[in-house]
C-alpha cells in the first residue's frame, strides 16, 4: 500500500489519509468482532449490518481484499447463510493484518 497515492487518490494530506486509515482499522475491529459474535449467536441480520459496514468502509478506502471478503460475507448473511461464514472472517482477519502491516511499514 502506498499512502501518498492513497492520500492523492482521496484528496486528502498525508497525515489526514493516516488518521482516516487509522480510524478505519480500529473500527474494522470493532465490526469485526461484531461479525463474529453473530455468526456465533446464529444472528444473519447483525452479520450481515457488521459485514455491510466492513464492506463500505474497505471499498471507499479501495483496500479490494477486504472488500471483496466482506462483499462476499454480506452476501452470505443477508441470504441467511451463517454456515462456513466464521472461516471467511478468519481469512478476513489475515488480510486485514496484512494490510496494517503494510501500513506500519508506509508510516
Amino acid at each position: 500500500m502506498n499512502i501518498s497515492e492513497l492520500s492523492e487518490r482521496l484528496g486528502l494530506e498525508k497525515e489526514e489519509c493516516l488518521e482516516l486509515v487509522e480510524l478505519f482499522f480500529e473500527t474494522s475491529i470493532s465490526d469485526m468482532d461484531r461479525l463474529q459474535a453473530a455468526i456465533d449467536r446464529g444472528d444473519a441480520e447483525e452479520a450481515a449490518r457488521a459485514s455491510h459496514s466492513l464492506k463500505g468502509a474497505a471499498g471507499n478506502l479501495g483496500f479490494m481484499k477486504l472488500f471483496e471478503l466482506a462483499k462476499e460475507i454480506n452476501d452470505e448473511t443477508r441470504r441467511g447463510h451463517l454456515d462456513g461464514m466464521s472461516d471467511l472472517v478468519q481469512v478476513l482477519r489475515e488480510q486485514f493484518k496484512a494490510l496494517a502491516g503494510l501500513v506500519q511499514t508506509e508510516a
